[in-house]
């Protein structure tokens, strides 16, 4: 049983809320695939051959947070987490764990980040504008595709963690 909670977006809410909810929905659905897991098997390829592991996808998921709140939409000049070499303008890395990676530190790192794209976007409106590959791209943009990106991610989570442990569900 999951000590996290995670409510069900409201039925009939304005666009916004909606938005959030189940932004924030798909943020709590990672958080809970990750919740019991310890580093070792964290870090663990879970789907070979395929290298991807929670403790990767969970920097991933940071990465993207990071990139399309506060280097798309605020224009910050905010530089690659896991990888500083990385030009910020290409995809959003992450997957890779380097050595001493921690689910721990990923997930605050992640959760830190959540908390500044919130920021960011409390007293903007759905249509303002962030930059794109050199188009205005609105707010509620970025909203519909990171739920996308949550919920694509969050299926691969599902095989991941059932590979692992077999934890089902969530």
């Amino acid at each position: 049983m999951s000590i996290l909670e995670r409510p069900m977006p409201p039925l009939n809410a304005d666009e916004r809320t909606t938005l959030e909810s189940w932004l924030d929905f798909h943020r709590t659905t990672l958080a809970m695939k990750c919740e019991g897991l310890d580093d070792e098997r964290a870090a663990a390829a879970s789907v070979p051959p395929s290298g991807f592991t929670m403790t990767g996808l969970v920097q991933h998921m940071a990465e993207v947070e990071r990139s399309w709140f506060r280097r798309v939409f605020a224009g910050e000049q905010a530089p690659p987490i896991y990888d500083p070499q990385a030009d910020p303008r290409g995809p959003d890395g992450g997957f890779e764990l380097s050595e001493g990676a921690s689910l721990h530190d990923a997930l605050a790192t992640w959760q830190a980040e959540i908390a500044r794209a919130r920021e960011r976007c409390a007293d903007r409106a759905l249509t303002d504008p962030g930059r794109f590959m050199d188009q205005d791209v609105s707010l509620r943009w970025i909203y519909v595709h990171m739920i996308e990106e949550y919920a694509r991610h969050n299926g691969h989570a599902d095989l991941g963690r059932e590979r692992i442990d077999g934890t089902t569900g969530v």
